[in-house]
């Protein structure tokens, strides 16, 4: 239980308007966009490194725990108290520092708005490229906090590609900076290891992000088919003839009928998947790969094939993938996104085993994911209203990570472990493995006071999980 005099201080350091402690504010912070819920004793705004300084000392004073908060985007419950404790929001210290086009790059404060950072330099022709689906909302803290990814890292890479530099205030107040302007700094990789930490190490104030050059052109495809193995087997075979788009997303037919009527994106109401793929690059290049991906998208069985014909239309198609959790809002009062990642090669038979898996619990799961790297995201359609539904989705949830397990893939591809998935841990990593990891966060983190109860195992889930064998072979039951 927070103290008053802790309080007391914390409002010192922030100020009346920045800090929040009446119950009904505090409903606000207890949740992200996943399905767990833990309520903060306190929520405070810094606008400065300083105030972070200070805030995280008065939690060491007073021994309690920190978690840090972006926009609340998160899908893995990575910014969710589970002991209480005091909440730093960043959505204050959200200024653009500076921008270096010389160098190719920006400085930012953890709370800037990830698609800000592209509006702010494209007139001169650079952008960011990490774009996850909630760019227009979702702050670079939290995208660099969980190593996030998006529709556009098929070829540029994650958010830890584009990172880098970071400054961020440690567990006893100590501000460190890790990497620079620079592109081979001296030393160990420090922002590598602090990139996808997902707030277990550090608190981060502050990150050096890379610009990248607008290409020349840029043509979007959007492949229809009545299969939606026929879609899946088309990504493996455009990788068999070296075929690498910007992006691949895949919607299968549930999906793209939510996003359809939500939205009038263009997609047809009678397919069973789609495939929207975008080539950029020099003009030559895009063109001669829109006839190559044409043709393999017809060998796979796609029934029609079209191209973008005006960049509104492009824009329409993106604005139906952008917004497809807000359909899903639409026709579900909930629901629950995995993030299991498999190799190209295995991404049909996988989407076989979420099928079986939607019938065998009776439960309408959609898919939308970013078919070219292979990361699934099966969203669980249920009404926490009845009685076991919740309890089916979480099962449901834990098999299809499983499998993407045994396939040879892993339990998040950009949404982090947070505190939906840590329990799940001992299915990837051995129990030495899992040892190390916690003596790595202890060398940040002592106490383990930042972010307690994510990324590594609590015991406390709901399912009990038989740890990795020999063979990397595991058990949910």
């Amino acid at each position: 239980m927070i103290s008053s005099k802790a309080i007391e201080k914390l409002r010192d350091i922030v100020g009346p308007q920045g800090l929040l402690e009446r119950p009904q504010e505090l409903l606000l912070y207890e949740y992200d966009g996943s399905i767990e819920k833990g309520r903060p004793e306190c929520v405070v705004f810094p606008t400065s490194t300083e105030q972070v300084v200070e805030i995280v000392k008065v939690a060491r004073e007073f021994s309690l725990p920190v978690v840090g908060r972006g926009a609340g985007t998160g899908l893995s419950g990575g910014s969710i108290p589970t002991e209480g404790g005091i909440m730093v929001a960043f959505a204050r210290m959200n200024n653009i520092l500076e921008i270096d086009l010389d160098n190719e790059c920006a400085i930012v404060q953890p709370g800037v708005v990830n698609l800000d950072i592209t509006l702010a330099v494209q007139a001169d022709g650079y952008y960011y490229a990490p774009d996850p689906s909630s760019q227009k909302a979702c702050t670079i803290g939290g995208n660099v906090a969980e190593n996030s990814g998006g529709p556009h890292t098929l070829i540029y890479g994650v958010t830890t590609n584009h990172t880098l530099g970071i400054e961020a205030v440690l567990a006893d107040g100590t501000v460190i900076e890790t990497g620079g302007k620079e592109a081979d700094p001296t030393g160990y990789d420090l922002t590598g290891l602090l990139t996808g930490s997902e707030g277990t190490m550090v608190l981060i104030t502050k990150v050096i992000v890379r610009l990248m050059r607008s290409p020349e052109k840029v043509k979007t495809l959007l492949a229809i088919y009545d299969e939606p193995e026929d879609a899946a087997s088309t990504v493996a075979a455009m990788t068999a003839q070296a075929i690498i788009p910007a992006a691949v997303e895949m919607l299968d037919g549930v999906m793209l009928r939510m996003v359809e009527e939500a939205t009038h994106a263009g997609y047809p109401m009678d397919a069973n998947a789609v495939l929207l793929i975008e080539i950029e690059g020099p003009a030559e290049s895009v063109d001669e790969q829109v006839g190559q991906i044409d043709r393999v998208c017809r060998d796979c069985r796609a029934r029609e094939v079209r191209v973008a014909k005006s960049e509104e239309e492009r824009a329409l198609l993106w604005k139906g993938r952008k917004n497809a959790f807000g359909a899903v809002g639409r026709v579900s009062p909930t629901y629950y996104v995995q993030d299991g990642v498999v190799p190209r090669t295995r991404v049909a038979d996988t989407l076989r085993f979420i099928y079986k898996v939607s019938e065998r619990y009776g439960l309408t799961i959609s898919n939308i994911f970013h078919a070219g790297d292979g990361n699934m995201h099966p969203i669980i359609l249920f009404d926490p209203r009845k009685a076991d539904e919740l309890e089916k989705t979480k099962k449901a949830g834990a098999e299809i990570l499983e499998y993407c397990i045994n396939a040879g893939g892993a339990i998040t591809g950009e949404h982090g472990v947070g505190m939906e998935k840590n329990d799940l841990m001992p299915l990837v990593f051995s129990q030495d493995s899992l040892d190390m990891m916690e003596t790595l966060i202890k060398v940040f983190d002592p106490d383990r006071r930042l972010n307690p109860g994510k990324v590594l195992p609590t015991g406390k889930g709901c399912l009990e999980v038989r740890p990795m064998t020999s063979r990397g072979q595991a058990t949910v039951w």
